[in-house]
């Protein structure tokens, strides 16, 4: 029997989780059908406005800030490895009647699905992407590979720091460091905790240095570098809500950072 690659596990992960994601009250589907928007303050404010510019989201999932994107004018390509999520995406798209291109197929195989000469405003990534990476220098190479001159790579990723807790946030379990694979095996998900989901997933944690290297050695100028003591999304054990509508980790209070965001131009 052929032993699955962790891609094979983590298609089939999000592929699992794509159904109850729709039907979460986390993704609040409905209301997006209405008009509100997926996009959160911080990636909004980094963003500036967007209309006309042509943006590559990588690891879209089903596609919603792809569409929020869209929705305020920009040109937008959404890529996904899980075929369910990019199905899904498409019926979106098409339901609310807003335009964007999905592609299904693993990051490190987009070269085969767009052309040498496409070239993107933005290549936009959030929250929950850099973790499914093995190495990230080939990531900073499909940036830059992507950015046309003068774009812009805009990142807001969950801290490195909150991977190193255990998931009740009692104690320290995981290197800071990519020191290889965590293996894990997941019940529910994120977004329903009751979700009749068990599954295999394959995750790394990369380091604020390895992400921050990886752009520089590919000679992207770093223009903004901001950490995050909350989070804008429940999606945390023992999370509390603040006043704003954000929510921290109750074991960590004010102490830890819960994200970060990274805007890189190309040159």
């Amino acid at each position: 029997m052929t032993t699955p690659t962790y891609l094979d596990l983590n298609r089939a992960l999000w592929n699992a989780r794509t159904g109850p994601h729709l039907a979460s009250e986390f993704y609040a589907v409905e209301a997006f059908k209405a008009g509100s928007t997926s996009l959160n303050s911080i990636e909004l404010a980094l963003l500036g406005d967007v209309a006309g510019l042509r943006i590559l989201h990588l690891q879209c999932h089903f596609g919603q800030d792809t569409l929020s994107l869209a929705r305020l004018g920009a040109r937008v390509t959404g890529v996904d490895l899980s075929d369910a999520a990019i199905a899904a995406a498409r019926r979106l798209s098409a339901e609310i009647g807003v335009a964007a291109e999905f592609i299904c197929c693993d990051v490190h195989d987009l070269p085969q699905y767009l052309s040498q000469e496409a070239q993107f405003d933005v290549v936009y990534m959030t929250y929950g992407v850099l973790n499914w990476w093995p190495d990230l220098q080939p990531w900073a190479a499909l940036v830059h590979r992507y950015l046309r001159p003068g774009g812009r790579l805009l990142l807001v990723e969950f801290h490195p720091v909150v991977w190193m807790f255990d998931n009740e946030f009692t104690r320290l379990e995981y290197s800071y460091f990519n020191t290889g694979p965590i293996e894990e095996t997941e019940t529910g998900t994120y977004a329903d905790l009751s979700a009749g989901i068990v599954h295999q997933s394959v995750t790394w944690n990369h380091s604020l240095s390895e992400v921050l290297g990886s752009l520089l050695r590919q000679g992207l100028a770093l223009t903004s570098f901001a950490e995050y003591d909350f989070s804008p999304y429940n999606c945390f054990a023992h999370t509390v809500a603040q006043p704003d509508g954000t929510f921290r980790i109750g074991p960590l209070g004010e102490k830890a950072p819960l994200v970060y965001s990274v805007v890189a131009t190309k040159p």
